[in-house]
Parts: C-alpha cells; sequence; structure tokens
C-alpha cells in the first residue's frame, strides 16, 4: 500500500503562519501536523509515502528527509485546481492500493486490515452537527450511496474527513478523467467526492469507515483548539527550568530556554525558543521565537518571531517583531 499525501494548499485560513511555510509544518502539540499523521498512518504498514506538492514544496521535502524513514516520491501540482487534479498527478507511480490523506487535520482511526475490507473504496467518516463546510455521505444498506460537496441544505450528517482508502487505484484515475471531461467542478476546483460519486454510479462498493476522533487544523482557532486535545493526551513530561513553572498538559521542547515564567495550561513551546518573565497559555510558539515581558493567551507565534511587552492574544508569523 502506498500513502498519497496532498500537501500542495496554500492554507490561506492559517496566514499568517503560511505565508512562509506550508500548512501541514505549522507546529501543533510539539510537531509539525504533518509529523502527526505519518505517526497515525505508520499502523496501516505503507510501502511508501507520496507527497503531492506545490507552494513551499521545498521545505516538504526537507522536513521528509529528515523525519521520514519510509521511501518517499514527491510530485507537483503547479497550480491549485483542487483535490483531484493533485491526485491524478500521481497515476504514473501509483498503480495498486492506496490510502489517501489531507494532512490539514489529525484523527484517532483503526487503519489496520483496510486490505481484508470487502469493498472498492473506504470513507472515514464522522457524524457532526453542521457538514455544511465538508462533505457529506448518504449511507443505504451500509454502503455510501450519494455523495454531496459543501452542501447548502444537508442530506446527512455524516462527514467525510479527508482518509480514503483504494483498492484500485486507477479506477479512480479513470474516475478523476470523467469527472475533468465533464467539467464537474466546484468554485473552479474538482473534488475527490465527486470523482468517488462517478465510481459509485459505475458500481464501485463504497462503504464508510468511523474515526473516533477528528480535529481540524484548518484555521487558528482550530489549530489551538487541537493543540489542547493533543496536549491532553501526551504524557506528562517534569520539566526543570530557572525559576519557571509549567502547568499541565503542556508542551515544552528541551532545548527551550525558560526563566521566570509560567507557561501553561495549554501551551507549547518549540525547540530552541526563548521565555523569559512571562506568562504563556493556551499558546504555540514555533521554533527560535523569543518571547519577554509578555502575557499571551491564544496566541499563535511564528518561527524566530519576537515578541515583548505585549499583553494580548495574538497571531504573528515567522520573523515577525512585536513590541510594546
Amino acid at each position: 500500500m502506498d500513502v498519497i499525501l496532498p500537501v500542495a494548499g496554500l492554507g490561506t485560513r492559517l496566514r499568517p503562519q503560511t505565508w512562509s511555510k506550508p500548512k501541514p509544518l505549522v507546529s501543533v502539540a510539539g510537531k509539525p501536523m504533518l509529523g502527526h499523521v505519518i505517526d497515525r498512518v505508520l499502523e496501516a504498514e505503507p510501502e511508501r509515502l507520496v507527497f503531492i506538492t506545490g507552494y513551499l514544496g521545498d521545505q516538504i521535502e526537507a522536513w521528509a528527509a529528515g523525519h521520514v524513514e519510509l521511501p518517499v516520491s514527491f510530485v507537483e501540482q503547479p497550480y491549485m485546481r483542487g483535490q483531484t487534479d493533485a491526485i491524478i498527478r500521481a497515476r504514473d507511480i501509483v498503480q495498486g492500493d492506496a490510502l489517501i490523506l489531507f494532512p490539514d487535520m489529525l484523527f484517532e482511526a483503526d487503519l489496520s486490515g483496510l486490505r481484508d475490507v470487502d469493498a472498492d473504496v473506504v470513507m472515514f467518516t464522522k457524524e457532526v452537527e453542521d457538514p455544511s463546510a465538508l462533505g457529506i455521505a448518504v449511507v443505504e444498506d451500509s454502503r455510501i450511496v450519494k455523495l454531496v460537496e459543501k452542501p447548502k441544505e444537508p442530506i446527512s450528517n455524516l462527514a467525510v474527513i479527508g482518509i480514503y482508502y483504494f483498492r484500485h487505484m486507477p479506477a479512480l484515475y479513470s474516475a478523476i478523467e470523467e469527472q475533468m471531461q465533464r467539467g464537474i467542478a466546484l468554485k473552479n476546483e474538482y473534488f475527490l467526492a465527486d470523482a468517488i460519486q462517478l465510481m459509485i454510479d459505475r458500481g464501485a462498493v463504497v462503504v464508510p469507515k468511523p474515526v473516533t476522533e477528528w480535529e481540524d487544523c484548518g484555521s487558528a482557532e482550530n489549530l489551538l483548539a487541537t493543540n489542547r486535545f493533543l496536549l491532553e493526551r501526551q504524557p506528562r513530561r517534569e520539566l526543570s527550568h530557572d525559576g519557571a513553572v509549567v502547568i499541565h498538559p503542556s508542551y515544552v521542547d528541551e532545548s527551550a530556554c525558560v526563566e521566570n515564567s509560567v507557561i501553561g495550561p495549554y501551551a507549547s513551546i518549540g525547540p530552541r525558543v526563548t521565555v523569559r518573565n512571562s506568562i504563556v497559555r493556551n499558546s504555540i510558539v514555533e521554533e527560535a521565537a523569543t518571547i519577554g515581558e509578555a502575557h499571551l493567551d491564544s496566541a499563535l507565534v511564528g518561527r524566530r518571531a519576537t515578541v515583548s511587552g505585549m499583553l494580548r492574544q495574538l497571531n504573528i508569523g515567522d520573523d515577525a517583531v512585536v513590541m510594546a
């Protein structure tokens, strides 16, 4: 089995964090969200990871070189034309079965035994209160019979959350080709749900499989909520810093320097961060940032950024300087 990871998106909802790094490399609970996703897909025992890159794709390649032990391949999506425009670019590489994940969310799901499921496609789903911003699935007799992308009037509350298993990828590529020939798109983007609907119309057996947890990382608010979710589930680590108090659940990298400060609860402090005379709670501070004489709550601080004398919620990107 191969794992296909479309990571070419611009991540506009996470700006300014994504002006200088791709969305999957934004940190949450001590590591990039892409790292959390790969940790979870290892359960499926994949043979290779295939990254569909685009915007700032060189950073994805550099990160993978240092953090992924499996064989990897990279394919470029030069223009943002949607999900299936990205996926079809892997057709010269992936010809067998594949797991496709969109790594702007984190999940808990059983990925074992997918090859043994009696279906052409397995779609991971979760019941949600408001699925209007997502794709939804309609199930009859344990099979998915209809998919609708971002419906104005949802006819189901079973959301499709971005994890799919395909037994035979050429069948998907054929459906994508038909999708593009017929111009089945939404706001000039081709969505995977429409291609799978074409497979259903051709007779493919598509079944749902639940996720036990699903956390979106697509916006600043959701990223902080996912940070809290993950920190609550991490083992507690006792940390020793001069004059520092760490209120759990929190994550402080071993290379960080924390002096005369209070960290947490729900704070993630990245590698080589310096925090002095400050309070940081419910926040994510990325690599090599500097916080001094500040009180941060619900803040996102990018790599190498500097914050001094602030008493506020803020969201600043890499290399930014904010001083009161």
